[in-house]
């Protein structure tokens, strides 16, 4: 009789939410928001904080905001719940910049055509802000009782790695995140895979850790080349790095990870991603992989790419000082400082410094709750027979920031996006079909209801 009433009362309150049409709304919604100026750098995310604020005053939800630098803004909004741990819907409002020379549309105007809404944002991850909107205000309308604090964040700064954004708030704001257990991000989402649709659920991600190589030597006129000098020094400090293949290692996520998806693989990579622990060792398969899957890859090994160069600023004079930097991600079970000190061996030269941009901590948050249970169960339902999987990003977000506190935290976006959109993401011509934002919206209540409205 208890689960008869829970149905019953999670079915009144979805029908009560929807018929406010929260998923009609979401694609206008998307489009406005897409329209806000927040390119990081340099950032202005207080617009987008002044978007979320107005929709926030016209449903009577109290919030607050907070600038960490002048036009980085943040804000928050609480719906008071009971006093099991609360859930946390984080999403930043910074975008990547884009160069409209290389897009078929206006990346800024979030023109909605063809069933598409399009723009800088759309994927990552203005839509994904927007779905969590939408279940929060639905929650909010819907009146029902919670079982616990649901709390809408939207930070700056996760783009150029979240200092000024959900890095801040945790130290500036740590109030915020008091007796929060539960917390839904980006990093997740759907694919069709062959026939079926696979759904990742994001629960750790590689460690991102930004270097700069600084080579210094004697300056002089271009005219007379010296035998070795600050430029041929990190010259070669960064062909021996992008020659490197650091070893291969399996951590139990990505192997999971591996093993689920093999069935979807052709033929010749299948039985490899089936028996991935032994495969690592075999040259020709992952030279295959690295070839035709660079990101699987990156999933079984640690990696460095070489990004940025700086020298002379004229071309006539020899620099004393030359820098290349890295951008290198690790297995989350990697020590930084160990690593380091590898490449520094790799380098072997001694007027070639390493110095840390940044870099941070990793974990992994356990598939073993109820959350992640009733996302099971939400995807089943509108996506019935979808398949689930943990998933590693080799990206960051600003998850970690949390995993740090103790909180469990998902990438979990409830949409279905085709391999060709994906590239949209920090690409050109990024765009989101409206069919995935209604839907997607409609999993986000359903999934909302079911873990904050319970009382199990």
């Amino acid at each position: 009789m208890r689960q008869i009433a829970l149905l019953s009362a999670l079915l009144l309150a979805a029908t009560s939410v929807l018929s406010a049409d929260f998923p009609g709304q979401a694609a206008k919604r998307l489009s406005e928001y897409i329209q806000i100026d927040t390119v990081n750098p340099p950032g202005n995310e207080t617009n987008g904080a002044q978007f979320f604020a107005k929709i926030f005053e016209e449903a009577g939800i109290q919030y607050e905001t907070a600038e960490s630098a002048p036009g980085r803004g943040n804000i928050w909004a609480r719906l008071k719940g009971g006093d099991k741990p609360a859930l946390v819907l984080l999403n930043h409002m910074d975008v990547v910049p884009a160069d409209s020379d290389y897009w078929e549309f206006a990346p800024f105007d979030g023109a909605i055509k063809d069933g598409y809404i399009q723009g800088r944002g759309a994927l990552d991850m203005k839509s994904l802000g927007i779905v969590q909107l939408q279940g929060f205000l639905a929650l909010h309308a819907g009146k029902q009782k919670l079982n616990r604090d649901v709390i809408f964040v939207a930070t700056a700064d996760e783009e150029a790695g979240g200092a000024f954004g959900a890095g801040w708030l945790v130290k500036n704001k740590p109030e915020i995140f008091e007796n929060v257990g539960y917390l839904l991000n980006e990093g997740g989402g759907g694919s069709v895979q062959g026939t079926d649709t696979v759904f990742s659920i994001e629960v750790t991600q590689k460690i991102p850790l930004w270097l700069r190589l600084v080579a210094r030597g004697n300056p002089g006129h271009g005219s007379a080349p010296q035998t070795e000098t600050a430029v041929t020094r990190i010259l070669r400090a960064g062909d021996r790095l992008a020659r490197t293949k650091f070893p291969t290692h399996v951590i139990p996520a990505v192997k999971a990870l591996f093993e689920s998806t093999a069935r979807y693989q052709e033929k010749k990579l299948a039985e490899h991603y089936a028996d991935i622990s032994n495969a690592i060792h075999d040259a020709e398969f992952m030279n295959y992989l690295q070839l035709t899957n660079p990101r699987a890859n990156s999933l079984l090994r640690n990696t460095c790419s070489v990004t940025r160069l700086s020298g002379s600023s004229k071309i006539n004079v020899v620099p004393t000082e030359a820098s290349i930097e890295l951008d290198c991600r690790l297995l989350p079970d990697q020590d930084i400082e160990k690593f380091i000190r590898e490449l520094a061996i790799i380098i072997s030269d001694p007027n070639v410094k390493i110095e840390k941009i940044m870099g941070f901590t990793a974990a992994v948050s356990s598939a073993d709750t109820p959350l992640y249970r009733m996302i099971e169960t939400s995807i089943e339902t509108y996506f019935p027979g979808a398949i689930v999987v943990s998933g590693v990003t080799t990206g960051f977000t600003d998850s970690h920031f949390f995993r740090d506190l103790g909180i469990v935290s998902y990438g979990f976006g409830p949409f279905v996006t085709p391999r060709i959109d994906r590239r949209g993401v920090h690409g050109n011509n990024e765009r989101i079909t409206v069919e995935n934002m209604e839907r997607g919206t409609r999993v986000m209540i359903d999934l909302l209801n079911r873990f904050v409205t319970s009382d199990d």
